[in-house]
């Protein structure tokens, strides 16, 4: 089955390799194993579904959770000559109905579809029927409530396995931290689901924080930096999406607005001018990003805070997918943190829930307010430990620390004397010496550790909390109630082996105090990011020529303009300039229908680029 699976991946998708984790994955599944893979964005996790469907023949089942996303994936896969189709809310029930009759009639390879139509009865009694082969959950973090996307109608499909025991079930995620990630497996198979975890360092991309001050005007500094380049700027609602981009296209930059109130003929226009075009900055909401395959994002912005470390993590994940380097900008302030607690209050779900939200918001605080590399927190929330990488605003330009050890062990005392059962709040009171209920209550206003710190405040102390948080001295149990518990670096710490520095001042200085380094970015060894030679002007030129032969087919079929091809495609055809079908055939995304498809509108467009060639004579 792996020659077959190989050949699939050559022939009908246009790769010669499998991408890290890829084929572990495969394999798996071709053995009938349960597997929850957790990939970065852009890592190639569909062929992981893919590829088995075609191998395996039957039916594959894929769980989407957004119907555009479905309907996208079915049109790139039907340019490639794969059978898939999806039934959803999207569609007329006619289409349905015919999509329904091709799938029985044995006619369909992969069926897309929303967890709340496929866990009805009535489909998975039909579907109890038919040759299923392959169950595929796409978003898998939906299904725990300890995710940070957690939908309820994802929680049905913890009833699959009971109902197709003899179904293989891949579960896949860009993001889950190792409590989602073992939640994900208990809620699915009990636990008994092999875990593929790819790393989660991007070290192309340079990371940064500034606190609010003018945010309009910073926002501004940071785009000055990008001059003639493409990205994303993430607003918090859809109100102040439609002013920035209004704002940016005073200022003469060509930025375009995406949310999802927007009619949808607008957004798909809007999305495949950002595909097409190499300047296009669009200012977003969430709405926009997932599915979206666009190699050359120089930038993300944030000119509000984040919802959680995963969501932020995945955001700046659409920055840099060529390799080059590439740039997140966070801008946050008190108010987004106002907003951010609100909506978790908002949220209808349990106290509990809303407990593991707020720490999850306090882990992405401890990362906003790092004191030294910032790298560091964010790997270590996936469960990475990293060095200093040499390639964030941090590294570049450190900031002013005092030593803060003898407080970060008033702190670890507190927490130590109270037996690591108790959150930031808690110990907080303890080490301030506040006589609350709670306190009361547990008698630690006897521990030796309350009141050492009242000379300082309760919000000096937050801050000091997520920063020895980040720094990897306490750790927060998310699982639990998000507890304090102290590492083994805490545990040096105490021990007189380690010192702590923090920084007391969160404000930046200036927006200059982010830019990169004139000398490139720096990986975590120091080395410098891996990343192809950028195109010359001539291949710049000819890049920009089959970006607009794409958007026209992708008119002419009436579909987004990636799934023609995706940008990773068209670089390589333009760096190789193919002249016959059997060279077009080697670049990197082509396969046999694309071949017989797109082979002549693409070689003409590259044979009209090319120079005139010189008289020998």
């Amino acid at each position: 089955m792996k020659s077959r699976a190989q050949s699939i991946l050559r022939d009908v998708f246009g790769h010669q390799a499998f991408r890290p984790g890829q084929a572990e994955v495969i394999e798996a599944i071709l053995s009938n194993r349960h597997v929850l893979a957790v990939m970065p964005t852009g890592s190639g996790k569909s062929l992981c579904f893919q590829v088995p469907a075609l191998v395996l023949g039957g039916l594959t089942v894929v769980v989407s959770p957004l119907v555009a996303l479905m309907q996208d994936q079915v049109a790139a896969l039907r340019l490639c000559g794969v059978a898939a189709d999806s039934i959803n809310s999207g569609r007329r029930r006619a289409e349905n109905v015919a999509t329904w009759r091709r799938v029985v009639a044995g006619g369909t390879r992969l069926l897309y579809m929303a967890p709340e139509r496929l866990m009805t009865e009535p489909m998975l009694a039909a579907l109890a029927k038919l040759p299923l082969t392959l169950l595929a959950i796409d978003e898998a973090h939906c299904i725990s409530q300890w995710g940070h996307g957690f939908r309820p109608e994802y929680a049905d499909l913890c009833r699959l396995h009971d109902l197709f025991p003899h179904v293989p079930i891949l579960a896949l995620t860009a993001t889950a931290d190792a409590v989602t990630r073992d939640d994900i497996a208990q809620q699915l198979l009990g636990g008994r689901m092999e875990h593929v975890v790819q790393g989660f360092d991007r070290p192309n991309i340079h990371l940064s924080v500034q606190m609010k001050r003018n945010w309009k005007q910073q926002l501004l500094d940071i785009l000055a930096r990008h001059p003639n380049e493409s990205g994303i700027v993430y607003c918090l609602s859809r109100k102040k999406t439609e002013a920035v981009a209004a704002l940016l296209q005073q200022k003469g930059f060509h930025a375009l607005p995406y949310h999802a109130a927007m009619d949808q003929a607008a957004r798909e226009a809007n999305q495949n001018a950002f595909i097409t075009d190499p300047v296009v900055i669009m200012v977003a909401t969430i709405a926009f990003g997932m599915g979206i395959d666009k190699a050359d994002v120089r930038f993300v912005v944030h000119t509000d805070l984040p919802g959680t470390m995963e969501a932020y993590y995945q955001e700046i994940g659409r920055a840099g997918r060529d390799g080059a380097a590439a740039e997140a900008h966070m801008l946050y302030g008190l108010g987004d943190l106002r907003i951010r607690r609100q909506f978790i209050e908002d949220e209808a779900s349990s106290p509990e829930r809303k407990r593991r939200e707020h720490k999850r918001l306090d882990a992405l605080l401890g990362y906003c307010e790092s004191p030294s590399c910032r790298r560091i927190p964010l790997l270590a929330y996936f469960g990475e430990v990293s060095e200093p990488c040499g390639n964030c605003d941090i590294c570049h330009h450190p900031v002013s620390c005092v030593d803060g050890t003898p407080m970060a062990r008033q702190v670890l005392a507190a927490v130590r004397q109270s037996g690591q059962r108790y959150g930031a709040a808690h110990v907080i009171d303890i080490v301030y010496g506040s006589l609350t209920e709670k306190v009361r209550r547990a008698g630690h206003a006897q521990l030796d550790s309350f009141g050492v710190g009242k000379e300082r405040s309760k919000s000096q102390w937050r801050s000091l909390i997520r920063q020895m948080v980040a720094s990897g001295l306490l750790k927060l149990d998310i699982a639990g109630y998000g507890s304090l518990m102290i590492t083994p670096k805490g545990c040096e710490l105490q021990g007189g082996e380690e010192r702590f520095f923090y920084r007391e001042d969160v404000v930046a200085p200036s927006s200059r105090s982010s830019e990169p380094s004139a000398n490139g970015r720096k990986t975590k060894a120091g080395q410098s990011a891996p990343a192809e030679e950028p195109l010359s002007d001539e291949q710049g030129d000819l890049l920009a020529r089959l970006k607009a032969l794409r958007l026209h087919l992708a008119r002419q079929r009436d579909v987004p303009a990636y799934v023609i091809f995706p940008d990773r495609t068209l670089i390589d055809m333009a760096r190789r300039c193919p002249c016959t079908k059997e060279e077009f055939a080697q670049v990197n995304g082509v396969g046999t229908v694309k071949l017989n498809d797109f082979a002549e509108p693409f070689l003409e467009a590259i044979a009209a680029n090319a120079p005139p060639s010189s008289d020998p004579r």
